[in-house]
């Protein structure tokens, strides 16, 4: 059985940074990709960033570049997004996605709350 499961949301002021974390479990984990989405209140769920199945390819959205980035360990089985000058819009919940063989796994979200 395949388990996503997001950490590391919160609330934090203007301009600071937080990681968050996904731990899959369930899969080989370097045979997946692995993305980020966030749902803002009111709002349809977004795309954030994504990461290759090896590491080396990397994609943004254009409302997080430069400012997030994203990794992966594969020997952790594990997901990062490092999010560095943050923005009262940023404020979403923030969703991991593995997909794999074109199915889509998701966590439930972590929460991540900017103050201005």
């Amino acid at each position: 059985q395949v388990h996503v499961v997001e950490s590391g949301g919160g609330l934090v002021q203007s301009g600071g940074s937080l990681k968050l974390s996904c731990a899959a479990s369930g899969l080989p984990f370097s045979g997946y990709s692995m993305g980020w989405f966030r749902q803002a209140p009111g709002k349809e769920r977004e795309f954030a960033a994504s990461i290759s199945w090896s590491g080396p390819n990397t994609y943004y959205s254009d409302a997080v570049k430069g400012r997030f980035t994203i990794s992966r360990d594969n020997g952790k089985n594990t997901g990062y997004l490092q999010m560095n000058g943050l923005k009262p819009e940023d404020t979403a919940v923030y969703y991991c996605n593995a997909r794999y063989f074109g199915v889509n796994y998701w966590g439930r979200g972590t929460r991540v709350t900017v103050s201005s």
